[in-house]
């Protein structure tokens, strides 16, 4: 059974970054909460309150709530309206299929003067005779009733008719009483002959808490149910006793009864005791699985793909390695992958499953890489070989050689260009021959020292000019 518990709170504040004191609405529906408590000292500034579909057996710590504007306290276990005098700002107020049975309880809402709409419909004393004449007599502030505007005349009339009204529900509501009365004697006997059948520890759902809860307003089964159909068998018991289980859920589901607040506890008591039948089960059913084999006795290893990846193995031959592709998954992060790369096999452990590949061929451990891509995920694992290329001998750097060819080239086209001296001739003065060829100028460094070739007459095409002076 579920507790109203801080941490409850503030799970359901995340709208309020999980600050209780001043939370404005809290929802705490179908948690299964059997009692009201801490809300009026955690949560003062609530206005807003949901608490439906809860097993909720009596209004109690709210009346501190004073801002409280809306109150949802559908689908629980309430058999009277009380203790909300001190909500001094409540509007709206839902008690939608509970068990109120006191309609004259409605009176404790007269101080609430700001109170506008209130819904009671499918509780017992919606069927009493007289019931609405009787609500809106009685609380003149509200304007809806069950969904439902109360009109001017409506009101008039039911407080014409208010003391013959009142008559006959208190009557009803006394055969009521009686009734519930009955009910939960008859209730608390069926309790009783479980327990000495089966004792506590046969009980549907019993621990210390229930066991409490049973001493006060005990359970058993006295509700109307209707479920679906009948849990499927479970395997691994013996047949008898799965028959008998069977046998057990169908009797409950199939037994008639009436629907009180008893017999919902009951059912839920037993829908959770079906639930840890069932995880003991699976628990027995759990067997720890042996850790895969992934080198044998001998000393071999094995293809293994636990995590079930796409993979590829590529030989490079050009640059001599093995490259592994592996289909990691795109989003998933790179702490969880985790590679060992061997002479022999590669292994790759992706969230904890390994994945094991034997290679064709010896490669180097340190020399090996893996990188992931950014686009796919993919896992890419470069191991090169243990073998390496051999060639025909050492070669020149490309580089280097094409360097030293082309100024060879060079050097080889300047000494066959003819150096001339060019002189200016709209200038009447002549160059200094004398000084030009006293001069000590160095001589060009040649990286090979070309033959000098004279001309000769017999030359085709030697042309002997005689205004140009002998060379010295």
């Amino acid at each position: 059974m579920g507790r109203i518990t801080e941490d409850l709170i503030r799970r359901n504040a995340e709208h309020n970054e999980c600050v209780i004191f001043s939370l404005e609405e809290l929802s705490l529906h179908q948690q299964e909460i059997e009692r009201l408590e801490h809300i009026d000292k955690w949560c003062r500034d609530l206005k807003i309150l949901y608490l439906q579909n809860n097993l909720i057996g009596k209004i109690e710590n709210v009346s501190k709530l004073k801002k409280l504007e809306y109150l949802n306290l559908a689908l629980n276990n309430i058999e009277r309206i009380e203790n909300l005098e001190g909500c001094e700002g409540l509007t709206k107020l839902d008690l939608t299929v509970n068990f109120i049975g006191e309609l004259s309880s409605v009176e404790t809402l007269r101080g609430n003067i700001h109170l506008r709409e209130l819904f009671l419909v499918g509780n017992p004393c919606a069927d009493f005779d007289g019931y609405r004449p009787f609500v809106v007599a009685t609380l003149r502030q509200l304007k809806w009733l069950d969904g439902k505007e109360i009109e001017r005349s409506e009101r008039i009339q039911a407080l014409q008719d208010f003391p013959e009204v009142e008559r006959q529900v208190r009557e009803q509501e006394k055969a009521y009483c009686l009734r519930r009365a009955r009910d939960k004697s008859e209730a608390q006997r069926k309790l009783r002959e479980e327990q000495e059948r089966g004792g506590k520890e046969g009980h549907p759902g019993s621990d210390g808490r229930w066991d409490a809860d049973v001493a006060v307003d005990p359970p058993p089964s006295v509700g109307s149910r209707d479920h679906p159909q009948a849990p499927e068998v479970q395997e691994g018991e013996p047949n008898k006793k799965k028959v008998d289980d069977v046998e057990d859920d169908l009797e409950f589901w199939n037994k008639p009864c009436l629907f009180t607040p008893e017999s919902r506890l009951e059912t839920l008591r037993h829908m959770e005791k079906q639930r840890k039948d069932k995880e003991k089960l699976s628990e027995k059913k759990k067997k720890v699985k042996p850790p895969r084999m992934l080198i044998t006795a001998d000393g071999r290893a094995l293809n293994v793909n636990e995590p079930k990846l796409d993979f590829s193995l590529k030989d490079d031959e050009k640059r001599n390695q093995i490259i592994l592709d592996l289909a990691v998954y795109r989003y998933m992060d790179t702490s969880l992958i985790n590679v060992d790369v061997q002479p022999t096999y590669v292994r790759v452990t992706v969230k904890g499953k390994p994945f094991q590949l034997v290679l064709p061929a010896e490669v180097k451990p340190d020399g090996s890489s893996a990188r992931r891509s950014q686009t796919t995920g993919h896992l890419v694992v470069c191991m090169p070989k243990v073998g390496e290329v051999i060639t025909g001998g050492p070669r020149a750097p490309a580089s280097v050689r094409s360097t030293s060819e082309s100024s060879r080239e060079r050097t080889g086209e300047r000494s066959r260009q003819t150096e001339k001296l060019e002189v200016d001739p709209s200038k009447h003065s002549f160059p200094d021959v004398a000084n030009i060829v006293g001069e000590k100028t160095p001589a060009p460094r040649r990286v090979r020292p070309e033959p000098k070739v004279m001309p000769h007459e017999e030359d085709p095409g030697f042309e002997d000019d005689p205004e140009v002076p002998p060379l010295i």
